[in-house]
């Protein structure tokens, strides 16, 4: 009876993960805006400058390929141009600590972001880290999380991380947890992702929200004993509706997907809304920093 249900469950898991896979693809990364998470339009401000890279799923290139798959070989180009530049990694503690006068920002900061939190994150992203002793900010979907760690599937392709796992990465000292919704990263019944529905009211959204959000800092808490502090939009898809909630929750940054430049001062408001450049698999190492000094207005 235990390996039927144990069999249920690995089902269950494998095909909520592949359709998020298909979703993912499907959706894109959305680039919604609002007040609170609003792209600036004036000059570029003062402040360090920022760039955020989000990567989702990571395999060999002779296993899979996409728009938010990347090989680990590619990953490892990026880490090396990155060393050979100069730059140092940062996670969201380091901007909330220097945004609040409690510490200082290196020269040349960046930030790699994963979402969604997939087993081949943990087997070929997280060994290259500690190769090269640099930073991520790991934001995995509570439910599958969750789902599989009740199972004994580690597909490389579509698991995600189990509690386990996710401990050992954080013991490291070299990964960071952050809210990506518990059960909410999903296109259904009008709702994209953690966006409010068409004909939703606000406080019917809004609760929604909360006991999604609330249930996700609990269980990561619970197994993994750590209060996150950033909620990571699901596809990037932002509702105004919900700043109230994020902040009423404690969150003090959030991380969305629109393709932008951040420039971070000592103002705490200037880590909501914080733009990141989507790594995709058609880009070199060199054409993506290409792309992000000229979108930015910088020079490489």
């Amino acid at each position: 009876m235990m390996q039927l249900i144990r069999r249920k469950a690995r089902r269950a898991a494998a095909t909520l993960c592949v359709l998020l896979l298909v979703l993912t693809t499907a959706f894109g990364m959305q680039k919604f805006g609002t007040r609170a998470d609003a792209v600036p339009t004036a000059a570029k401000p003062a402040g360090v400058s920022l760039p955020i890279l989000m990567y989702h799923s990571m395999l060999p290139a002779s296993v899979l390929r996409g728009t938010y798959i990347v090989s680990p070989a590619l990953f490892e180009q990026d880490l090396q141009y990155l060393k050979k530049e100069g730059y140092t990694t940062v996670v969201m503690q380091d901007l909330i600590n220097y945004v609040n006068g409690r510490g200082s920002l290196p020269t040349k900061p960046i930030m790699l972001t994963f979402d969604d939190g997939y087993y081949n994150n943990y087997q070929y992203a997280f060994p290259l880290l500690k190769k090269y002793n640099m930073k991520m900010v790991f934001s995995p979907i509570g439910s599958c999380t969750e789902a599989y760690s009740q199972t004994d599937s580690d597909h490389i392709t579509y698991s995600h991380v189990t509690w386990k796992e996710l401990n050992e990465m954080l013991a490291s000292g070299l990964v960071e947890v952050q809210n990506h919704t518990y059960d909410l990263h999903k296109n259904k019944g009008g709702r994209l992702g953690a966006s409010k529905r068409r004909s939703e009211s606000v406080m019917d959204y809004q609760k929604v929200l909360r006991t999604d959000l609330s249930h996700e800092q609990d269980l990561v808490y619970e197994y993994a004993h750590v209060r996150m502090s950033t909620f990571v939009y699901p596809f990037g898809a932002v509702s105004e509706a919900a700043a109230d909630v994020i902040r009423q929750l404690g969150f003090q940054a959030t991380l969305t997907c629109s393709e932008k430049m951040n420039y971070i001062t000592r103002d705490a408001d200037c880590i909501f809304g914080l733009g990141r450049y989507l790594r995709s698999p058609k880009q070199t190492t060199a054409q993506l920093f290409a792309h992000i000094a000229k979108t930015s207005g910088q020079k490489k």
